[in-house]
């Protein structure tokens, strides 16, 4: 019996969704429905209903996954008691954007370090847009970034999001209050670089407000932002999570401003193909989680399964 059959049928039953648990598997909702009527006729029983309200076991599905969780159980263990560390040998292309690195980077370096101690691992830091256009062209294996990138050599997975605030320092003369997004904007606005997420998502909200002409000055680096702000030189619009030391301590203030910037997202891309980067999203995405979990929601918002070609 095929262990990623079953390794499919478990997941089904816990996600409850074909949908779901193909992106959980890197796969096609196809793939999934195969692998499933495949294990259902080997076992001559039907194991899942479908209705409207979406994907239930059957009474013999039920008895199933009792012991196919136990098989995944054995097969997990029998790999950990082989061999804890991995031996691959290799090396891996990862490009990150700016937030990338002040936030979870290292604790995915760590993680990688420890399971592929063996394996080079290059960074390149650079914007979502180069990032982008570095992975298509092959230069980069897997890169975190902004945008979901639709190509057919390229896959993409949301991981999750950051909220946006307007911050400043609480010793500045722009720490006051602003009646609207329209006050704001008569003042210096400092934000990520020219035509990334943060800075077109700035200029929608300006213009949705009546700002046709607001004083943007778009910064390619987090570390010259917050020197910026910390020095009272503008109104930054960027994730609080980025300076969570500096509005701990008070020295950076979060503006109190009805009208909100969408949320900056974090999406890992990667080149199919390239061998064992599934792992590393995999590791990507248990990293993004025990992250979220440690900053709470008002500075990470974990996504829902949402891979795309």
């Amino acid at each position: 019996m095929n262990l990623k059959f079953l390794e499919t049928f478990v997941w089904v039953a816990r996600l409850k969704s074909f949908r779901l648990t193909a992106d959980k598997l890197f796969t096609t909702q196809a793939s999934i429905s195969s692998r499933i009527a495949v294990l259902e006729s080997e076992l001559g029983v039907k194991l899942f209903l479908r209705d409207s309200r979406g994907v239930s076991l059957t009474p013999e599905g039920l008895k199933v996954l009792d012991y196919a969780e136990q098989m995944m159980d054995t097969m997990q263990a029998l790999k950990q008691s082989i061999e804890t560390r991995s031996s691959k040998v290799g090396r891996i292309r990862i490009g990150v954007m700016d937030t990338v690195i002040h936030t979870w980077l290292s604790s995915l370096v760590a993680q990688m370090m420890d399971c592929y101690p063996l394996v080079e691992i290059e960074l390149v830091a650079d914007t979502a847009l180069n990032l982008c256009d570095q992975l298509q062209k092959g230069f980069l294996d897997l890169i975190l970034q902004t945008d979901l990138l639709r190509q057919e050599s390229v896959r993409s997975l949301e991981l999750a999001s950051h909220p946006m605030g307007w911050i400043v320092a609480s010793q500045s003369i722009y720490n006051r209050d602003y009646a609207s997004v329209a006050d704001l904007a008569r003042e210096r606005i400092i934000t990520y670089s020219k035509n990334s997420h943060p800075h077109q998502d700035v200029l929608s909200l300006m213009q949705a407000n009546d700002a046709l002409a607001p004083r943007l000055n778009c910064v390619n680096s987090v570390s010259a932002i917050t020197r910026l702000l910390r020095d009272g030189f503008g109104i930054g619009a960027l994730p609080p999570v980025l300076v969570s030391e500096e509005l701990a301590s008070g020295e950076l203030i979060l503006l109190n401003i009805e009208q909100r910037l969408p949320n900056l997202q974090v999406v890992v891309s990667w080149r199919v193909g390239v061998e064992w980067v599934e792992e590393v999203v995999a590791l990507c995405q248990k990293v993004v989680e025990e992250y979220a979990q440690k900053v709470g929601e008002a500075y990470m918002v974990l996504s829902r399964p949402s891979a795309k070609s």
